[in-house]
């Protein structure tokens, strides 16, 4: 197991069977691993919110879309 699997850029197998045996299995698919793949996080915002993100988008001469990566990308800095 490695000492941090949470954050290791490479995570090794078993490393996270504790924690999906406490799944229940109608929750897990389990599938071999392929180097290649990519997580795709779909992020919902509605009403005021998403005419707010449209403003900053727009303020900034970005797409919504950029405006949320770079907000997670400043909140995963340390703090001056």
């Amino acid at each position: 197991m490695s000492t941090a699997p949470w954050t290791s850029e490479d995570p090794q197998p078993g490393d996270f069977d504790e924690v999906l045996a406490t799944i229940e299995s109608e929750y897990v698919e389990r599938h071999k691993g392929d180097p290649a793949a990519t997580l795709r996080i779909l992020v919902s915002v509605e009403g005021e919110d998403a005419r707010r993100l449209e403003r900053i988008a727009e303020a900034r001469g970005a797409t919504p879309h950029d405006v949320v990566a770079e907000l997670l990308r400043d909140a995963d800095r340390p703090a001056a």
